[in-house]
């Protein structure tokens, strides 16, 4: 009996499995054990195939394959390798110790070819913190494995040039492996967003000061107007003013499109935050995550440290919207099944755009709106209570003017100049939450804001006077403080001020913002 290494993935984490092949007496049969699913128990045919297309026969006698520990459940034909190679190993063919701290990772097609395979960025990190030195994928997976430090990655093309190098022999010239693909994905991130300008939004400059803001602090942000006047616009160039991810937040964001399958070969590190933007029809297992045998996750977590936008809000399936409670307050997502349960990530901004009724038109200065007032309120009740409280920032949008849309783009701030705002107010709140687990604004609790970073104390007074006039809830009143503390951030002032607190309820209540921002802004 030999044993290989592998790694079975739980949601985003990895575990260590050993590969075990016994070569037993007995009636001539091949039994794959160990809680595996479909897609491993199916295993047994195609590396049955492999091996013998590899340059050896199959045991004519009892062939015991079991995935260690059997209590984890085995999803995925990356296991495909590691049986084969144990096959080889348990004929003799190939030196035991040669295998040593080894992990080995992809499908076998039946000539004994690999195949790429998905989540290869977190397995070989769980691989490294499992203490294993060196790491075998197939060839079109290697770059992103090798963003994982202190891992010898090794791409190899097939089953025989696993075996020639484990022998110390000539290794074959096979085909190279074609890369996985991602078009079935079809929300990878790279490259839509980020060349887009704010300064092409004409007459919004409400709006675009409100999505600066929510860039600054890593606010949602909620857009309700008629159909044509900018709202996906503002949303698509919301990622622009975003400054580039860190090497960790890359390295996890990368993990989970690896994982998911539409990680670009051609870009293994997702250095930008991604924007992920789901139809309208999208399924609850599409955008929270799941799947009948994998689970896999969705496009909240596809959207982790980025932008999940859902245009036309209220036309989602309810149970979509309200599944969106739980991440935007713990910021992951936990998917349980009967025999798994997966937790994966979920720190996005959420920008939702709306209509304000079923035509469209409501409030429009240049249609009519033909429908009536209970249809406009149920409408509006397609997105709760909870879920709207849970937005930071409210904006409603009406039709430009002739003057507005008349003015060059030129003549209008730009992403490049409001971006680098925004890269120094988030230098600002990384200094100011140094050694604690937030960054940004929008993810400290209450309490802590209150207990460590208080407004000045006009602006204490303003929201103390806000909750006892019965104008804003406790809750409220937070988001109304890290709002504020998001325009104290971009207008360089070390504590809110009572004029933040002000621009703050304005951003809240959808009132239009004034102030000391708007000058600054203006004047840069």
């Amino acid at each position: 009996m030999v044993a290989v290494h592998s790694i079975a993935l739980d949601g985003l984490a990895g575990r260590t499995v050993e590969v075990e092949v016994d070569i037993a007496s007995g009636l001539s049969a091949t039994v794959v054990v160990g809680l595996a699913d479909v897609t491993v128990s199916e295993a047994r045919n195609r590396v049955r195939s492999a091996v013998v297309n590899s340059g050896t026969s199959w045991p004519d006698t009892r062939v015991t394959i079991n995935l260690a520990p059997s209590n984890l459940p085995k999803t995925g034909p990356h296991f495909d390798l590691a049986m084969g190679l144990g096959v080889f190993a348990a004929k003799g063919l190939v030196p035991v110790e040669s295998i040593g701290r080894s992990v080995f990772l992809g499908e076998l097609a039946l000539d004994g070819r690999l195949r790429a395979v998905r989540g290869v960025l977190p397995a070989t990190v769980a691989a490294a913190g499992a203490g294993f030195t060196r790491v075998f994928v197939p060839e079109s997976n290697v770059a992103e494995a090798a963003l994982v430090p202190g891992v010898d990655v090794v791409g190899v093309r097939s089953l025989r040039q696993v075996v020639a190098m484990m022998r110390g022999e000539e290794e074959p010239d096979d085909p190279p492996v074609p890369p996985l693909d991602t078009a079935e994905g079809g929300w990878t991130p790279v490259g839509r967003v980020d060349s887009l300008d704010l300064a092409d939004v004409a007459g919004q400059d409400d709006a675009c000061l409100a999505t600066v803001v929510a860039a600054a602090g890593g606010h949602h942000l909620l857009l309700t107007g008629p159909p044509g006047v900018g709202k996906t616009m503002i949303a698509q160039r919301l990622p622009g003013l975003l400054p580039d991810l860190d090497r960790d937040d890359a390295l996890e964001v990368s993990a989970l499109h690896s994982l998911a399958g539409v990680l670009p070969p051609e870009v293994p590190m997702l250095s930008r935050p991604p924007f992920v933007e789901p139809h309208h029809t999208a399924s609850a297992v599409a955008v929270v995550g799941g799947g009948s045998r994998v689970v896999r996750p969705g496009a909240m977590s596809l959207a982790h440290h980025g932008v999940l936008f859902l245009d036309e809000a209220p036309e989602f399936a309810i149970n979509v919207l309200e599944a969106l409670r739980q991440p935007l307050e713990s910021g992951r997502v936990v998917v349980s099944r009967a025999a798994q349960t997966a937790t994966f990530p979920a720190r996005f901004q959420l920008v939702l755009a709306a209509n304000p009724c079923p035509c469209g038109h409501a409030g429009s200065v240049m249609q009519r709106c033909e429908c009536s007032a209970p249809m406009r309120r149920r409408y509006a009740d397609r997105l709760s209570g909870p879920i709207r409280d849970r937005v930071d920032i409210h904006r409603t949008l009406v039709e430009p003017g002739r003057r507005d849309t008349g003015e060059p783009s030129s003549a209008r701030i730009g992403t490049a100049v409001l971006g680098a705002r925004v890269r120094d107010a988030r230098v600002r709140q990384r200094e100011r939450y140094r050694g604690t687990p937030w960054r940004v604004n929008a993810a400290v609790p209450g309490v802590e804001l209150r207990k460590h970073w208080p407004p000045d104390q006009a602006g204490l007074r303003l929201l103390e006077g806000q909750i006892r006039g019965h104008r804003i809830t406790p809750r409220s009143a937070d988001r109304v403080l890290r709002l504020a503390w998001s325009v104290a951030d971009l207008c360089g002032r070390s504590r809110p001020t009572a004029e933040d607190v002000r621009t703050g309820l304005d951003l809240r209540r959808g009132t239009p913002i004034g102030g000391e921002l708007l000058e600054l802004l203006e004047a840069a």
